[in-house]
């Protein structure tokens, strides 16, 4: 816990939450904003939870209204779609923000002494993000397909003046280009912390939607006992050239940091009882140790997901472990145990994330795992 305090002190002079915007909300800001949530609720120390506050309330203020009323914090080529020039918001950004918050306004809510405390602000938290998906809502991000729902980058933007938007605002519920599978799972997670803390069921129909659809593109391989699925697939007709030619390429990408995302979609569905079920869990971990795992324990490494060649681009990460099955599997604790770092980029958040789990003795170490 030492290292872990330190890193993430250190990285916090960094105050993405006064800089940043569009999609790097997401990926910059949500490592410290998970951490600071998880931290308080291991510790319960308010420092934490002071941290979580004051980032929170620098990121929101920032907000600029734009020409439908809503609020956003634009970025010029930040949507996410292909060849995009103009300042967009980030759904994405903006999801993976807010789901930290919402968790923990969740919490909050259960607990009579953090809510006489830090109920209002948790409050604050949850009325911003249901004004944020409202907002996408209106924007014609969300596609119903045949199996389930899909969200998209709209193809349209704020003018240079910020005053109004581009052309493509008028064809907002028709085009745009379908999020990678590893984006829907960021919004999907962030869309089960709304129904967490509001109850509101269309939170988490969207979620399950979405998973429905992942389910359905997933193959069975080797027997049936290795899962294999794609970075993006298309789903609708805005995802094709006029040609007939699909907008980006399909099939499993080289950075195996992805489908580690995916799996933390696939988890927290199951544990909601959406989708998924426990032989889908196991089936994943059949995947990562039999057919991805290099076989050692110290300095493990995995391949990708399909086997194939690594890419110089991603030579350190063609595969990596899937920490969200730990709960699911001794050797995976094992595995996460050994090698985990706390003071690196993933452990801000997931350090005190799987310590509380042992003290809740909701997992067990490997040492004592049956």
């Amino acid at each position: 816990m030492e290292a872990w305090e330190r890193a993430i002190l250190s990285g916090s002079r960094r105050r993405y939450c006064d800089t940043e915007t569009g999609e790097e909300l997401g990926w910059l800001m949500t490592p410290f904003l998970s951490g600071y949530a998880s931290g308080f609720g291991f510790t319960g120390e308010d420092r934490w939870m002071e941290r979580l506050s004051d980032w929170s309330r620098a990121w929101l203020e920032r907000g600029v209204v734009e020409p439908d009323g809503q609020v956003g914090w634009p970025k010029r080529g930040s949507g996410g779609s292909l060849e995009q020039g103009y300042r967009t918001d980030s759904l994405l950004g903006e999801a993976m923000a807010f789901r930290p918050l919402v968790s923990m306004a969740a919490r909050i809510q259960r607990d009579e002494v953090w809510k006489k405390r830090w109920g209002m602000e948790a409050g604050r938290w949850v009325e911003a993000a249901e004004r944020c998906f409202a907002k996408w809502e209106a924007r014609g991000a969300w596609r119903e397909v045949a199996l389930g729902g899909v969200w998209v980058v709209p193809e349209f933007g704020l003018e240079d003046d910020g005053k109004q938007w581009t052309k493509g605002y008028e064809r907002r519920k028709s085009t745009g280009f379908t999020h990678p599978a590893n984006k829907q799972n960021h919004i999907a997670r962030s869309l089960l912390a709304l129904y967490r803390a509001t109850g509101k069921e269309v939170y988490r129909d969207r979620a399950a939607a979405w998973w429905r659809v992942m389910k359905s593109r997933i193959r069975r391989v080797d027997e049936g006992r290795r899962w294999v699925w794609n970075y993006w697939d298309p789903a609708g007709p805005w995802d094709y050239e006029a040609s007939g030619k699909p907008r980006h390429w399909v099939g499993v990408h080289p950075n195996g940091g992805y489908y580690g995302i995916d799996v933390e979609g696939i988890v927290e569905a199951f544990e909601h009882g959406l989708v998924f079920e426990r032989a889908d869990l196991d089936s994943l971990v059949t995947t990562q140790l039999d057919f991805m795992w290099d076989g050692r324990v110290r300095g493990a490494k995995f391949s990708r997901l399909d086997g194939g060649p690594v890419d110089s681009r991603w030579k350190d990460s063609p595969g990596v472990l899937w920490t969200a099955l730990a709960p699911y599997s001794a050797k995976l604790r094992e595995l996460f145990e050994v090698n985990h770092e706390p003071g690196g980029w993933g452990g801000l958040a997931s350090t005190p994330w799987y310590l509380e789990m042992l003290r809740q003795r909701r997992i067990k170490p490997f040492e004592s795992a049956g």
